[in-house]
């Protein structure tokens, strides 16, 4: 097993009790602004969602229509004791579902939600300047610039490094564009929280450090940003998972409205749940 950097921050606690949820939604409900941009998130959300669903992989695909690994599927056929291509033609199709709705569901969430907040969506064109970027937002004299992943377990080693070269790469292009001399880069999740983290989301940082050590500012060590200054420049770089990214993204409401109106337009309103 590898050992444990000791430098690697330990993570916090994160979550949201009953009480602050209830006040939040309160303080959402009770301001006009708040309440309209909920619905304007709600129709774009299910919008996309059912545009979505209409594409998805349909209830008569059939076997030969997939390309899944064969290694995969007997692994699986032995799992199962399954003897039939039927027994696992009706396995696959909602793994299919669920893998090309993960796929989506990020990108759905960045077209929706980043404009709403005065941030705009970045087409990620290969090998360019732009390429590691998702959102950017001019505020003050800071340029903000972002990364999105879905969750908190979608990087390995070579993607940690990629990005930290793609950061340490591209800064001077990214002022040049902006014409401010403060980068404020985030690697920002969607969900999760740092301890069900992997890991390798801090790594970037590591990978950040070792690279520019000379022009450190800011040490990553037990902490999930780090900085560095070069030919006049300030780079800040940061891991925001789940809230954090949330607050960051559109302050304190963030997440409650988005979440709101994420389940608004999906979720129809029904009876209590008495087993609950």
């Amino acid at each position: 097993m590898a050992k444990r950097r000791t430098e690697l921050p330990r993570p916090e606690a994160r979550g949201i009790s009953k009480t602050s949820l209830l006040r939040q939604l309160q303080a959402v409900d009770s301001n006009i602004e708040c309440r309209e941009r909920v619905l304007r998130l709600e129709n774009s959300f299910r919008n996309k969602i059912d545009s979505h669903i209409t594409s998805l992989p349909s209830s008569d695909a059939m076997f030969r229509k997939f390309n899944t690994s064969p290694y995969v599927l007997l692994i699986h056929a032995r799992q199962k004791q399954y003897t039939k291509i039927s027994d696992i033609e009706s396995d696959i199709l909602p793994a299919k579902q669920f893998s090309s709705m993960e796929t989506s569901a990020g990108r759905m969430v960045e077209e929706v939600v980043l404009p709403e907040y005065g941030w705009s969506v970045v087409p990620s064109e290969m090998h360019t300047a732009n390429s590691a970027l998702d959102g950017k937002k001019h505020e003050s004299d800071v340029f903000k610039l972002v990364t999105l992943k879905s969750g908190p377990r979608c990087l390995n080693d070579e993607m940690s490094e990629n990005f930290a070269d793609a950061i340490i790469g591209n800064y001077q292009e990214w002022v040049r564009e902006s014409g401010l001399n403060h980068i404020d880069f985030t690697y920002g999740v969607l969900y999760g929280t740092q301890k069900t983290s992997n890991k390798k989301d801090w790594h970037i940082l590591r990978n950040v450090k070792e690279k520019s050590f000379d022009s450190m500012t800011v040490l990553p060590d037990n902490q999930w940003t780090c900085q560095f200054v070069s030919n006049g420049i300030t780079v800040d770089v940061t891991v925001r998972i789940g809230l954090d990214w949330w607050r960051h993204l559109g302050g304190e409401l963030c997440f409650v409205e988005v979440f709101t109106a994420l389940i608004r337009a999906c979720i129809n309103a029904g009876l209590q749940d008495q087993t609950s």
